[in-house]
C-alpha cells in the first residue's frame, strides 16, 4: 500500500491507497516544529482505527510547499515504513509533464501534482482552482503541460487580514449571504470576501481564457471548492481529492520507471 503525504501551508494530509482505493485519509494542522516522532505516533494509532497496519505500507510519496517539514515527513517514512520516500520536486521524480516557465524550480509542489491529477481526469486544456491558504489559478494545456497561472490571497488569509488590520472589524467565519447587500458588520464583511471572491474567480478565469486563445475546462479542488461550486458558472468541475490523486498517478510512473 502506499502513504501519500500532501504537506500545505495550512495543514498536512496523510492517506493511504490500496491500488485505487484510498482505505485513510487523515489530517494534521502544520507545525514545523512536529518531529517525525509525533507524526509517527499520530498517524499509526490513526490507521489502526482503520484495521491497517503500518508494515502493509510499502512505499510513500510527499509533496510539501513548506520546505521545513520535508525532514521530518521524509524520516518518518523511513522509522515508521521502513520506505525511501518519493519526494516531489527531487532529482531524479518524473512528473510526465512539462513545466514551460521561466524559473520552473520556483513552483509549487502541490500545484504540479494537481495538473498532472487534473490532465488524467480532465482532457483538453484546463484551469485549475485550488482553494487553500492561496487560491490558485493553475494553467494545464492540451498535452498535460504547466503553463503557469496566478496567485491570490485564500479567502480565509483575507478575512484574517480584514479583522488584523481593522480594528472595528471582528472574526468572521465564510460563508454565503443570502444579499449582497449587508445590513450588519458581519453580514457585509461575509458578502465582501464571498461575493468578491466570486468575482474574482470569474474575472481570472475569462482573462486566463483570452489570454490562452481557446475553450478551457475548469476545476476545482481544497477545502472551500463547494461552497464556491454553486455560486458560479465558471467552475465546471468539482475534485475534492485531486492532489492526493495525483501523488498517486506519480508515485505508479516512477515505480514503473524502477
Amino acid at each position: 500500500m502506499l502513504l501519500a503525504i500532501d504537506s500545505g501551508n495550512t495543514n498536512v494530509v496523510f492517506a493511504v491507497f490500496d491500488g485505487d482505493e484510498v482505505r485513510g485519509e487523515w489530517r494534521a494542522s502544520s507545525d514545523t516544529n512536529r518531529t517525525a516522532d509525533e507524526f509517527g505516533v499520530w498517524l499509526t494509532q490513526l490507521m489502526a482505527i482503520e484495521g491497517l497496519a503500518r508494515e502493509a505500507i510499502d512505499a510513500a510519496i510527499v509533496a510539501s510547499v513548506v520546505p521545513a517539514m520535508v525532514f521530518s515527513l521524509k524520516t518518518l517514512c523511513r522509522k515508521y515504513f521502513r520506505c525511501e520516500p518519493l519526494v516531489v520536486g527531487d532529482d531524479g521524480v518524473d512528473l510526465g509533464i512539462e513545466v514551460l516557465l521561466d524559473r520552473p524550480e520556483e513552483v509549487g509542489a502541490d500545484r504540479l501534482v494537481n495538473a498532472v491529477a487534473a490532465h488524467r481526469f480532465f482532457k483538453g486544456p484546463l484551469i485549475v482552482i485550488d482553494f487553500g491558504t492561496a487560491t490558485t489559478f493553475d494553467v494545464v494545456d492540451e498535452v498535460g503541460d504547466y503553463r503557469g497561472g496566478a496567485i491570490a490571497p485564500g479567502i480565509n488569509l483575507s478575512l484574517e487580514a480584514l479583522h488584523m488590520a481593522a480594528a472595528k472589524l471582528p472574526r468572521v467565519a465564510v460563508g454565503r449571504p443570502r444579499q449582497v447587500i449587508g445590513k450588519a458588520t458581519v453580514p457585509a464583511m461575509q458578502s465582501g470576501v464571498f461575493w468578491g471572491y466570486v468575482g474574482l474567480i470569474e474575472g481570472l478565469v475569462g482573462r486566463i481564457q483570452a489570454e490562452f486563445g481557446a475553450p478551457m475546462t475548469v476545476v476545482a479542488t481544497g477545502g472551500l471548492a463547494p461552497l464556491f461550486l454553486d455560486a458560479t458558472d465558471a467552475i465546471q468541475h468539482l475534485h475534492p481529492d485531486l492532489t492526493l490523486r495525483g501523488l498517486l498517478e506519480i508515485h505508479r510512473r516512477n515505480a514503473k520507471a524502477r
